[in-house]
């Protein structure tokens, strides 16, 4: 029986589910191995200029005319972000306080988000609007996948394809978000004198480049379990 003939298994475990969740998941242990590895090497090397992460962010922001906008300390390991809905920073405690390259290249990475923000950058605004469904979604996710997998019926299969819709489109979307917030840190670091030469440049560059690796990880994730579903519901149709 070829691959294809598993479609419609029903009633039992799948092996074609195992199959088009390995590229995802192998995809994203690799690129959490990278992140782990570039960010590691790179909060032990510190920036000329001895600046923090909440320095270099509060200089990106004020160059922006985003003087009152706060950065605050939360509490994690790489739980840095922008709330949109607060306008404001939070940066985990290793890069608030880190003089790092590291540390000043995720927290750029973060003022760039409000940059963004206020240029209206559209894909930010796109995610921002698909945020509440997406949550949704991500709830059911998993009860969806295993009743889809174990139950194959049709309407559970639809579901799924729906739900990981939805997913898709949410990571898709996120990608650009991501990668210009990076491109906006790179450019305003070096505008504003925070990194010196082409090795402090390389290695932030090293930093923000492995932290996107894992956003195209769960892109690919997400789209191989949306393929499973429709292959499914398209077996499932064809047997009826």
């Amino acid at each position: 029986m070829s691959m294809f003939g598993y479609i419609g298994y029903g009633y039992g475990y799948d092996p074609l589910w195992l199959l088009f969740m390995l590229p995802g998941m192998s995809l994203g242990i690799y690129a959490q191995i990278k992140l782990t590895g570039a960010y590691s090497h790179y909060a032990q090397v510190p920036t000329t200029t001895g600046i923090s992460g909440a320095e270099a962010a509060r200089e990106v922001l004020d160059s922006a005319g985003l003087t009152s906008m706060p950065i605050e300390m939360v509490d994690g390991h790489l739980t840095d972000h922008y709330d949109p809905m607060k306008k404001a920073l939070f940066l985990s405690e290793e890069n608030y306080n880190g003089r790092s390259l590291a540390a000043v290249g995720v927290a750029a990475h973060e003022a760039g988000h409000a940059l963004q923000h206020r240029a209206a950058y559209f894909p930010l605004h796109l995610r921002m609007a698909l945020v509440p469904v997406t949550n949704i979604a991500t709830q059911a996710a998993f009860f969806i996948s295993i009743a889809g997998i174990f139950l194959g019926l049709m309407k559970w299969l639809l579901a799924g394809i729906v739900i990981y819709s939805i997913l898709f489109f949410f990571q898709l979307v996120t990608l650009p978000v991501e990668f210009d917030a990076s491109s906006r840190a790179k450019v305003q670091l070096e505008k504003l004198g925070l990194i010196h030469g082409d090795e402090e440049a390389r290695g932030v560059r090293k930093v923000l480049s492995a932290a996107a690796m894992t956003y195209v990880a769960a892109m690919i994730a997400a789209l191989f379990q949306l393929l499973y579903f429709v292959l499914r519901f398209t077996g499932s149709r064809e047997r009826e």
